[in-house]
């Protein structure tokens, strides 16, 4: 009785269901919705807060008023008004002030609805351009200063005695009419952008009076510290890091060029040999490699990669083996620790044959003392080498397996042993016999 009853209930629904589903389909559009816009459509620029006016009517009640900015066949705004009565109403649509855009026409289309979805639509060829200003503000800490045409298209400049070389700074536009609002250029992700006001790092190479430029359609500014591996650009994080993704070829010499203090930078001597100052050979393996510049602890830190991510250790004992704990960490182990801390890990150097290599120098490095650190698949938390994985023969180095003083897979120092402060030790972890069957190597030079 009770499968019964749920059966006749389960059959009212479904019968309910398609009852609804018919009323719906066989809704009918109704009305006469009836809209006019004012037409005021001219001296359009990016960024502006565009109004409008509708009058709007139907012999049944409305809905919406929806107006619909598109460049080409997309769209890039829309504004939304509940119409409860016929009448007038004013309203804002904001047209996107964005990088390297043309000017041009977009359309402007305005749908009525009613309430049985019946609709009227109207459409407007809208010309827009990037506004000619006058004149653009540039607004340091302490001070804002005026930035005017160049006389080349969209750019503008202040050239002043500034007091420092170092003017992080953003800029803004003034208002050119009505419709216009205020536009905040600033710094975002290693680059110009619009609406952020996070300061724009400008570094001047000479001090005294120059000029800071910025282009409002390309978003080109200067001057910035400029940093060429190669004859190409590195990108600017943050004044004090620079970054660039290239392919490198084992042998290959790089040069380095627009730092004047190059000669005193450290060099990580597992990707490069130095040739002279400023020019350099690559060590590791062929393959894709992220370089980063070090402003501060002038170095480069050198990372595998595998398209545009860092490299992971691939099944076939490929790719990248890093390294995450205490006691390490370049150029010095003590201005730059890595800990535990993914983002700070260290890459090993790819050598060839399923080898990775990094070189520590203790004291500097890596403690003379007391290490305790271990080898990951990754840059982050996940696959691990611990002793089931990783041997070693080393009379200076041992695998920690969670009962003989250090946890499973940490490296320690052998009882009595210290590193010979001053001295270059290097540790490779060889998996030409397999992911399972690590074999790390330390050697003193």
């Amino acid at each position: 009785m009770r499968h019964l009853t749920y059966y006749l209930l389960g059959m009212i629904g479904m019968i309910a269901f398609f009852s609804c589903a018919e009323d719906v389909s066989d809704l009918q559009q109704e009305g006469n919705p009836v809209l006019q816009i004012e037409e005021q459509f001219s001296n359009v620029h990016f960024g502006d807060n565009l109004p409008f006016t509708a009058t709007v009517s139907d012999d049944i009640p409305l809905s919406t008023l929806t107006a619909i900015l598109y460049f080409g066949e997309e769209e890039v705004a829309r504004t939304t008004i509940r119409t409860k009565e016929e009448g007038e109403y004013k309203g804002t649509i904001s047209v996107p002030f964005l990088k390297d855009i043309p000017d041009g026409t977009a359309t402007l289309e305005f749908v009525l609805l009613n309430t049985t979805l019946k609709s009227a639509t109207q459409s407007f060829d809208v010309p827009i351009t990037r506004a000619p200003y006058p004149y653009l503000i540039l607004v340091t800490a302490d001070a804002s200063y005026p930035m005017l045409p160049t006389g080349r298209p969209f750019e503008y400049a202040a050239t002043e005695p500034f007091p420092v070389t170092d003017l992080p700074a953003y800029i803004k536009t003034p208002v050119v009419d009505d419709k216009g609002r205020e536009i905040i250029f600033g710094w975002e992700s290693g680059a110009v952008t619009q609406d952020i006001s996070e300061n724009i790092p400008f570094v001047s190479p000479v001090g005294g009076t120059f000029s800071v430029t910025f282009n409002t359609r390309t978003y080109q500014a200067s001057p910035f510290f400029e940093i060429l591996v190669n004859g190409e650009k590195m990108t600017m994080l943050d004044k004090q890091n620079y970054m660039i993704d290239t392919e490198l070829t084992k042998g290959q010499e790089l040069t380095i060029e627009g730092l004047e203090d190059i000669s005193t930078w450290w060099i990580d001597a597992d990707y490069f040999t130095q040739v002279e100052a400023g020019k350099y050979k690559f060590n590791p393996i062929s393959g894709k490699y992220r370089i980063m510049a070090n402003l501060t602890l002038k170095y480069f830190r050198i990372e595998a990669l595998d398209g545009n991510n860092p490299a992971s250790l691939k099944a076939d004992g490929t790719g990248a083996i890093w390294i995450i704990g205490d006691q390490v960490g370049k150029p010095s182990y003590k201005e730059n620790h890595v800990g535990w801390n993914p983002s700070q890990a260290l890459c090993m150097a790819p050598i060839g044959n399923k080898t990775y290599q990094i070189t520590l120098v203790a004291g500097e490095s890596v403690n003379a003392a007391e290490i305790n650190f271990k080898f990951f698949h990754q840059k982050d938390w996940g696959g691990e080498f611990g002793s089931s994985t990783l041997s070693t023969e080393s009379n200076i180095v041992f695998v920690g397996n969670g009962t003989n003083g250090r946890d499973n897979g940490n490296l320690g120092l052998v009882d009595g042993t210290t590193l010979e402060t001053g001295a270059t030790y290097i540790f490779t972890v060889d998996l030409s016999a397999g992911n399972d069957k690590g074999i790390l190597k330390v050697v003193k030079l």
